[in-house]
């Protein structure tokens, strides 16, 4: 995950903080710290975190690699697969375990 998408993500985190304390408490936190909602530093944030929904939307359909390589050249599993089969086979007794083999 690159630098800008970081930064974008804890906007986002920031922008649906601020939302769920509008919706519940009605009490807007970010107008609250910087003076109003019409004041500059406050619709300074509101447009960042819209900049950043925007940012996050691309990522949203941004095909996620299988693997990722690390700055020292190492492979790493960033997504693995952990499903299980549907189909497993299981023997009832431990003689049909060892004809199967």
């Amino acid at each position: 995950m690159s630098i800008v998408s970081r930064i974008a993500l804890a906007l986002l985190i920031v922008g649906g903080l601020n939302w769920g304390l509008i919706g519940l408490f009605q009490y807007d936190l970010v107008a609250s710290i910087f003076g109003g909602q019409d004041s500059f530093l406050s619709r300074l944030v509101y447009d960042l975190v819209g900049l950043s929904a925007l940012v996050c939307l691309g990522l949203l359909f941004k095909p996620s690699a299988e693997l990722e390589t690390s700055r020292r050249g190492q492979t790493r599993y960033s997504n693995p697969n952990l499903q299980t089969e549907f189909a497993e086979e299981f023997y009832l007794d431990k003689d049909q375990m060892r004809e199967k083999k």
